[in-house]
This record gives C-alpha cells, structure tokens and sequence, in this order.
C-alpha cells in the first residue's frame, strides 16, 4: 500500500520516525512545514528596496540588507503599497513588518509585507542620535582613550574610495607639506551595504600591520544615507578596539558621522586631514633655522658673560699679587707661632712657682724638720727586735727598758733609768 493510501494514523509520528520503508506522503510535509512556519510571529525589518514589480493587486518586493550583502523576496498587497504618502521606489530605504508564509501547492517560501514604511531623515538622524547616546555611555568617547598621533608619522595607512577625490586631496597635500610621506592606500567602498564590511577589513589589516603609525579614514561630502556607513555601529567599535590612532575625516565641516566622536583625531575635511597628519616641511627648517640662531645667540651671550667674568677676576688684587695673601697669612701664623710660645713659657713658669711653693710646704710639714730643730723620737725596742713602738707616756718606760731615739742626724740605743715626773703639758 502506498503512503497516500495509508490512513494517516499508520504514517510516523514525526519526521525523525519516517524511513525508506515508511516515509510520509509529500503533501504531509508540506502541510507540517506551512502549520510550522505560520506559527511564527511577524516581524519589523530594515533594509532597502531594490526591486518592485506591481502585478494587479499585488506588488513583488526584493528587499536587501543595509550593511551585507543579503537579500529577501516578499508580496506586498497594492493596497499597503498605496496608503503611503510618499510612493516607494527603487532604492528606498524602509521598515516593513512581514511574515512567513508557505505556499502548499509550490512549496515555496513567500515572505508577506503586512506593512511597510519608509525611512525619513528625521528617523535616521533620530537612530544616530541614540546609537551615539548609548556609545558614549559605555565610555568609547571619552578623551582618555584617544590616544596621541606622532609627530612625524613614518608611513599612514589612508582607507577611502576607490580614485576618489578624497583620496587625492590627502595624498596631494600630505605631499606638499612632507614629500617623503608614505602612504599605504587601502581603496575600499565608502557607501552601500559592502561598505561596512570592506571598511573594517581594511582598518584590521592596517591596524596590525606595525610599520602603520597612523590611519586616516577619507571621504568626500554626501548625503546623509552616502554617510550612514560611518555611523554603523560595527564599525565604530572596530575603531575603538584599533591600536593604531585613527584619523577621520569624512564629509564637510557640517558632517558629523559618529566615527567623528569615536576616532582619536577628527579632520573637517580630507584636506585638513592631511594638514594634521604631517608637519609643513618649510614651516619645520624655518623652526630650525630659528632654533639654530636662537642657540648661537646664547652661546655667543653666554661666552661674552663668562669672559667678562674671567676679566673681572683676574683683575681683582688676590689673582693680580697672589703673594700678597701669602705673606698676610705668613704674618699672622708668625703672630700666632709667638703667642703661642710667650703663654706656653708662662704657664711653665707659673707651674715652676707653684712647684716650688708646694715643695716647700712639703718640707716645713716633713719630720726631718721636726727633728732639726732638736727634737727626738723615742721607741721602745722589741724583744724581736721586729718593730719599734713610740714612747708616748712615762709609764710605758720602766727601769731599764731599751730604747731607740732617733735625733736629726741619726739613731742611738739608751736604757731608762727609772719612772720620770710627769711634765704638766
């Protein structure tokens, strides 16, 4: 029995389940595949009209992405199409809610535009307006993250369009200014939805590439959608994220591109770009030139100063008669040498006094003079004759007990001869 004769109860349950041997009937599929898919809700998208065929009632849109290379059919009813008050046309840039839709009886995709509005200026500048809001939230403008250009860049990687006259103004006048200037010239599309893309894959390589000192991004004025690359968002964190300073200089002076926040140095136009990447050569020896002047006039200054010095000092009367000095000198250690002298010998001769004063106070105080003048010492001789003790009492001499009287010109020996008076003192 066929699949499509089979009641529907025998066929697999699920598509994982069908076989060789028990697959599902075509229309099965078919039906599952629409059921599934409408069950998906409709949804606003962005992108860009690129072609439009009206058939009848119904309209034939092609509809492509803003910023890649991707696009998507879909039906529109004439009717939607006609209750917008600007008539769309090729090349418009619009919102259009859409939902899924299969076609059973084809088995084709269709993507049916419920509605559908156009992209005014006002709703591009309203969208760049929050996206540069919420950038500069997350700190990508801040001045401490832009970083320094050199002062005489080595070679400059410059993205632009391909023989632009960007291009040709920032090469022209980087040349003017600083012939030896090299450049590494990555020509890429600067509008459309590949822009985006080739943009960043020309700052990455740039950016890794070490022998780049700087990178300047170029591009002649426009209209706001020529510009709105320079304000997508992949691009502006591609150049946050870069090593290497970026110069941007897209449009006039009028332009503001959110790249113009973001990059570490922002050119009003590709010519003043050029004037700001490289230093004027003529303006640089002119600086030279008068640096050198200015240097040789100190100098000049300055040995003219020192000079005069020189004169004045040798002209003072220490360097003009340098002995003068010594002799001063000489004189006054003389002086001092003699005074020197004259109090060492006083004191000598004051401690000589003093030496002999003492000696003769010594002297009066000494025994011997006691003795000299007629008196005696008197001592009992021990039986040891060991030690001498001094008679100080009578009583301490009986009869007959040897004595030892030492007189100033010597000792002799005596016996005593009995108990004498006491002498009244």
């Amino acid at each position: 029995m066929s699949a499509e004769a089979r009641p529907e109860s025998t066929l697999p349950g699920t598509a994982a389940e069908t076989s060789p041997d028990n697959p599902w009937p075509l229309q099965l599929l078919s039906r599952k595949l629409k059921a599934h898919i409408e069950r998906a809700p409709a949804a606003w998208i962005e992108g860009q009209v690129i072609e439009m065929n009206r058939r009848g009632g119904n309209a034939f849109l092609t509809l492509r992405d803003i910023d890649d290379e991707i696009s998507l059919p879909a039906s529109v009813w004439s009717t939607v199409l006609d209750r917008q008050r600007t008539p769309l046309e090729r090349g418009s840039r619009v919102v259009a809610l859409v939902k899924a839709d299969f076609w059973v009886k084809t088995g084709r995709l269709n993507m049916s535009v419920k509605d559908i509005r156009p992209v005014g200026l006002g709703d591009l500048l309203a969208r760049i307006e929050r996206l540069r809001q919420a950038l500069a939230a997350e700190g990508l403008f801040a001045e401490s993250r832009k970083r320094k250009l050199p002062l005489l860049p080595h070679r400059i990687g410059l993205i632009t369009g391909r023989d632009s006259d960007a291009k040709k103004d920032v090469l022209r006048n980087a040349a003017l200014r600083w012939p030896a200037v090299e450049f590494d010239v990555r020509e890429v599309a600067v509008q459309g939805n590949t822009a985006v893309s080739q943009i960043i894959g020309a700052l990455r390589k740039l950016d890794a590439d070490p022998h780049v000192d700087v990178i300047v991004m170029a591009r002649g004025g426009g209209a706001l959608e020529d510009l709105l690359p320079f304000s997508n968002e992949d691009l502006i964190r591609a150049v946050a994220a870069a090593t290497t300073p970026v110069v941007s200089a897209i449009g006039h002076e009028a332009d503001r591109p959110i790249l113009d926040d973001v990059a570490d140095l922002r050119a009003s136009t590709p010519t003043d770009a050029a004037k700001r990447i490289v230093p004027d050569v003529s303006e640089e020896l002119a600086a030279v030139r008068q640096a050198r002047d200015h240097l040789r006039r100190s100098i000049g200054r300055m040995v003219d100063r020192e000079t005069d010095r020189l004169h004045a000092l040798r002209s003072r009367p220490v360097l003009a008669a340098p002995d003068t000095l010594v002799d001063v000198r000489a004189d006054e250690v003389a002086r001092l040498r003699q005074r020197s002298h004259t109090a060492v010998n006083s004191a000598v001769v004051r401690a000589l006094d003093q030496v002999h004063h003492l000696r003769a106070q010594v002297r009066a105080l000494s025994p011997q003079k006691t003795l000299d003048r007629g008196y005696a010492v008197v001592q009992i001789i021990g039986e040891d004759q060991a030690g001498h003790t001094v008679v100080t009492s009578p009583e301490q001499v009986p009869e007959d007990t040897p004595l030892s009287i030492r007189v100033a010109d010597g000792r002799f020996r005596a016996t005593s001869a009995g108990h004498a008076e006491i002498a009244e003192r």
